[in-house]
């Protein structure tokens, strides 16, 4: 219990820069699997990102606590219908949060409304550890923070539980966008149950019978269980979204109205890999 306070008692904004530092240091010393040059433009594109989402977040975030406590002092969720030990609540509640997460993405990828925010993501061609922060801020508050009081609505999640499944997801993140090579035993393993870096970067690939697919962010279950799960060697991938393969649309600027533009999708051959 001690440890959990302490995790939760950090400053999110702290472990982020932390993770940054670490992996996009390594990213610099280490061998990597994708060569790309302009890193530093790169690094300060994606960082604008995370910039405009903190400043946002300081008034959206309050809500969604404000929310998510509401529902749980009305005991509305499906784990409010039995007694479970404290533990066993967390847990399941970090994987519920997740598993709604993991729905949640495979519907941006299926509806064009949603779709318009989410690309901004995938559009990165030359995926690295600051990609982590290269979403667009109107998705990840009315789509993934609105989609955690959902989950809450739903299974009875609460606020705790949310604050240390984002200190996970984060590392998760920082870990699968990374440029680094990983020994392939991982996917073997650990990659049976989490999400390792090769799964997400099948999801980042060009073409879209890969970039549907591998959904989840921390548990590759459920892609696994739900038939999204596909795989790819790392030499015939090619990142980003055809549409967005040129250096004007790549600019923070261009990213941030593109929502706001009729860009149509280019899907690609599905045996291009």
């Amino acid at each position: 219990m001690e440890l959990l306070e302490k995790i939760l008692s950090l400053d999110p904004n702290y472990l982020i820069i932390g993770l940054l530092v670490l992996f996009f240091t390594l990213e610099q010393i280490s061998s990597n699997p994708f060569a790309f040059k302009k890193r530093g433009e790169h690094l300060v594109q994606n960082i604008l990102f995370q910039l405009l989402l903190t400043l946002m977040n300081i008034f959206f975030v309050v809500i969604q606590v404000y929310c998510i406590e509401w529902l749980n002092e009305n005991k509305i969720g499906l784990l409010y219908l039995a007694e479970l030990p404290f533990w066993t609540k967390l847990i399941l509640s970090v994987m519920l949060y997740d598993f709604s997460t993991y729905w949640i993405h495979r519907a941006a990828h299926k509806v064009p409304l949603l779709w318009r925010l989410h690309r901004v993501h995938h559009s990165d061609t030359s995926m690295d550890s600051s990609s982590s922060f290269r979403f667009h801020p109107l998705e990840m508050i009315l789509v993934y923070e609105t989609g955690n009081i959902l989950s809450a609505a739903v299974f009875g999640t609460d606020v705790i539980a949310l604050g240390l499944y984002y200190f996970i997801l984060y590392i998760f993140l920082f870990l699968e966008h990374s440029n680094l090579r990983f020994p392939n035993w991982l996917n073997r393993s650990f990659g049976l149950i989490f999400v390792m870096p090769d799964h997400h970067r099948v999801h980042h690939d060009q073409n879209q019978f890969y970039t549907d697919s591998n959904f989840a962010d921390i548990f590759i279950l459920w892609d696994r269980i739900f038939g999204t799960f596909k795989t790819l060697p790392l030499n015939k991938m090619k990142y980003g979204l055809i549409e967005f393969d040129s250096e004007e649309k790549q600019s923070f600027l261009y990213l941030m109205k593109s929502p706001f533009i009729n860009i149509k999708r280019v899907k690609g051959e599905r045996d291009a890999g």
